[in-house]
């Protein structure tokens, strides 16, 4: 949907704008804001800026044609009624959390769909993801599972030593002599 010859240079302008915006996000939750007070949303807007996503209304018609612009036609779907669009950087899921937790207690906030890794998300797929522990926390993960057993090995090592130490060099007299020397060629 491109602009039209005779879009209003005030029109024109907002396009662009949203364009740039959204430009700078990578992935993008819509949801549906009618019936939250002031407040909810101030709060909701400084939950989302710790994990570097944040939160705008957009006019639907402003964000359907910017999105057309950017070749992403599958998220016009989401722009009709009172719609804000969560604009993520990194993490989807952990703004999804944010919201789906945030909705807790504002049952109001509905959330509509989303653009995740260059694929629409219905509402229903987009809360399993929020279910899922983000990047960061898989990493931690597995960085927690590969120590383990290091620190294992290590406090082994240690406590070998400590006893070599305590006993001295003749506990370690008896272990090399009973190690087979090596093959003469």
């Amino acid at each position: 949907m491109a602009i039209m010859g005779k879009t209003q240079p005030a029109k024109t302008a907002a396009i662009e704008e949203a364009k740039k915006i959204l430009s700078e996000y990578k992935e993008f939750i819509f949801v549906e804001y009618r019936g939250l007070t002031v407040e909810q949303i101030t709060k909701l807007r400084k939950s989302l800026r710790e994990k570097d996503a944040t939160i705008k209304v957009i006019k639907n018609n402003f964000a359907r044609v910017a999105f057309s612009e950017m070749n992403n036609d599958d998220v016009a779907q989401f722009l009709s009624g009172p719609t804000a669009i969560a604009m993520v950087k990194d993490e989807a899921n952990e703004s999804a959390k944010i919201l789906f937790d945030f909705i807790k207690e504002a049952p109001s906030l509905v959330v509509k769909g989303a653009w995740v890794e260059n694929e629409v998300y219905d509402a229903a797929k987009i809360e399993a993801l929020s279910k899922l522990p983000g990047k960061k926390q898989l990493i931690a993960m597995l960085m927690s599972a590969i120590n383990g057993p290091a620190q294992k090995l290590a406090a082994t090592l240690q406590a070998y030593v400590e006893k070599l130490e305590k006993e001295g060099p003749a506990a370690a007299a008896p272990a090399a002599e009973a190690a087979p020397a090596p093959a003469a060629e």
